[in-house]
């Protein structure tokens, strides 16, 4: 009988019965951890994923267009949200407005090819920046749950020793049910910490592909603005830019 009394107080139920405002405000807390964890999750793994399978449609259609004019065209069509048409696009507008204000300030201070990599720069760390956005919330969460968790089970064994204490009953039956009951605490934890570090070193991987495509993009952004750097960006041919490119690679191979 005793048995059976102390399984039914080791629920998640009669502990929510018999929190005090302190293991109330632990157990908000983690449930804050968990929605917050679980929302950065599955948006950000939704973005990678689009940002990734959209990648190679974006840099090929830049690169097969047959004018830098209609490329540029290309790229406005495309999502607000996507990174790669919006650092092919600061690099042309870098290259274009540098071409529009040669004879001023600008072009007096850096040539074309170092104010495209200013602009390529910037970009990337920006596009970067947004993919990372979220990611510190998820290293909190799964660096600091278990300890959450763990602090209400201390608070919870600590109240279950004073009842013990004070109705004077230290058998076995009277100390399970609350100590089992505490140690909720530390599952929920626990709980709250293990898909928030799974997912944070997956988006961690996968934002390092991403990158690498960011730096590589950038890098024939700039090697292609450079070659054209003495003719106007409107009459830039990407398609004999990009092959004068791989020419140079090959010889300087």
């Amino acid at each position: 009988m005793h048995s059976t009394s102390a399984l039914t107080q080791m629920g998640f139920g009669h502990l929510l019965q018999n929190a005090d405002g302190i293991a109330l405000t632990v157990l908000v807390l983690l449930l804050l951890m968990s929605v917050g964890s679980w929302y950065y999750i599955i948006t950000k793994t939704v973005r990678a994923f689009m940002v990734r399978s959209g990648a190679d449609k974006v840099v090929q259609g830049f690169w097969e267009a047959p004018s830098l004019r209609e490329a540029v065209a290309m790229l406005e069509k495309q999502s607000p949200s996507e990174p790669f048409s919006k650092v092919a696009l600061d690099a042309a507008n870098a290259a274009m407005q540098h071409d529009r204000h040669s004879g001023g300030r600008i072009g007096a201070s850096m040539n074309r090819g170092e104010f495209v990599v200013r602009a390529l720069t910037q970009a990337v760390n920006r596009e970067n920046a947004r993919l990372e956005t979220g990611l510190s919330v998820l290293a909190t969460t799964g660096n600091t749950a278990p300890f959450v968790g763990l602090f209400g089970t201390v608070w919870g064994i600590y109240h279950a020793l004073i009842k013990i204490g004070m109705s004077g009953e230290a058998s076995l039956d009277a100390v399970a049910g609350p100590v089992g009951e505490a140690l909720i605490m530390t599952a929920i934890g626990l709980a709250v910490a293990v898909p928030a570090v799974l997912g944070y070193n997956f988006l961690v991987r996968t934002n390092r592909v991403i990158a690498g495509k960011f730096d590589s993009f950038a890098h024939d952004l700039e090697q292609f603005f450079e070659i054209g750097a003495g003719a106007s960006t409107e009459d830039v041919d990407p398609l004999t830019a990009t092959q004068a490119w791989t020419s140079a690679g090959k010889e300087k191979a």
